[in-house]
């Protein structure tokens, strides 16, 4: 049985990761809840975002891992996210925006069989 994604990534998007990996290394996603940068999906070198007991990670994208809060997962578990890639700059640490790029997040909600099954989720350990 194939499972369903909770988290895709557009060609377009998985080439700035790319291109973002050749000069970072390895890298992770956070979906950010808000606030200053609205609700963009960031990007960092791996361990430079620490995520914790209150993050759930729903997927990886282009090798990396995508983590998000649970709370916020909450509003969203019904959702299939795409990571896609824009131009213009976003105002935050995220490793595309020097590039003039900004990563966004595209959703729709799953069909009655993709609900049936989804990908698992992972927590970090207590």
């Amino acid at each position: 049985m194939i499972m369903t994604a909770r988290v895709l990534i557009t060609p377009e998007a998985e080439a700035v990761v790319n291109e973002i990996k050749a000069r970072h290394g390895e890298l992770m996603f956070h979906q950010s809840g808000g606030c200053c940068d609205g609700s963009q999906p960031m990007c960092y070198e791996k361990g430079d975002f620490k995520v914790g007991n209150s993050d759930v990670r729903i997927g990886n994208i282009a090798g990396c891992e995508f983590w998000m809060s649970k709370d916020q997962f909450e509003y969203w578990k019904h959702t299939q996210l795409t990571i896609d890639v824009t131009n213009g700059r976003g105002s935050s640490f995220s490793l595309e925006i020097p590039m003039g790029k900004r990563f966004i997040v595209k959703s729709r909600l799953y069909t009655a069989d993709e609900e049936q099954n989804l990908e698992e989720l992972c927590y970090l350990e207590d």
